[in-house]
């Protein structure tokens, strides 16, 4: 997907790029290769390749859910995504992101002041500890190829408010993945209310988008420390 086509296919999803948000992500694809050339921030480095399955995968949540003024929590977001993308094409969020790798957040943090970016801030910090101070705090929790549904729940869902929503982005385990989580999601206080299946290019780049709604708050002993979520997941 070039530059030109991304910007096309989402003009065919409703959402039309200024010239200052064309330019953003042009000035994200750079810093991301010149900052890769350092630390290994993604394998995908092809220009067409990053439009593809890092800003436009990223950008896919929102085609099923309204974007606006809400604060978004993004948890092992990496090199930014799906965070940064949605909040250059939705500068009203409100956005947090953690990450437990100090060298991702410098790049991030430099990244956030090369484009601009208002009301964003990038943490330092493991999911599990952050929820301590952070309980039920975000109105979203998006994450993004960080961990198996069963062991994200945990990390996710005791950050989302009531009534607000963790979505997840998935690849081709996605059904498998729910079943192991389906339990845990439940005592957690989340529901799953959709699920959005596409594909990238062809048939082997499936994706799954997975919304789940916040019904009730969480109980106060999760999330429990990392080793024992890897080791016993709900």
């Amino acid at each position: 997907m070039n530059q030109e086509q991304f910007i096309q296919i989402l003009k065919n999803k409703g959402i039309t790029l200024s010239d200052k948000q064309i330019q953003q992500f042009e000035l994200y694809y750079q810093t991301l290769i010149e900052w890769n050339e350092k630390m290994n921030l993604t394998a995908i480095t092809q220009k067409e390749d990053v439009y593809l399955k890092h800003f436009y995968d990223s950008l896919t949540i929102s085609f099923d859910y309204v974007l606006d003024h809400q604060s978004l929590c993004d948890i092992g977001a990496g090199a930014g995504f799906p965070s940064i993308p949605l909040k250059i094409v939705y500068p009203h969020l409100k956005i947090t992101i953690v990450d437990s790798l100090t060298k991702r957040i410098t790049f991030l943090n430099h990244l956030i002041q090369v484009l601009k970016l208002e009301h964003v801030e990038a943490i330092s910090a493991r999911a599990e500890d952050y929820a301590k101070n952070h309980r039920e705090s975000f109105d979203i929790v998006t994450a993004r190829a960080v961990a198996r549904l069963n062991i994200l729940d945990e990390l996710c869902l005791p950050l989302v408010k009531k009534d607000g929503y963790f979505i997840t982005l998935k690849g081709l385990k996605a059904k498998e993945e729910l079943l192991e989580a389906k339990k845990g999601i439940e005592i957690l206080g989340g529901e799953v209310v959709k699920e959005i299946d596409f594909t990238l290019t062809d048939e082997n780049d499936h994706r799954c988008n997975i919304y789940i709604h916040k019904q009730k708050e969480t109980p106060v002993k999760y999330p429990r420390q990392y080793g024992k979520i890897k080791k016993k997941p709900l």
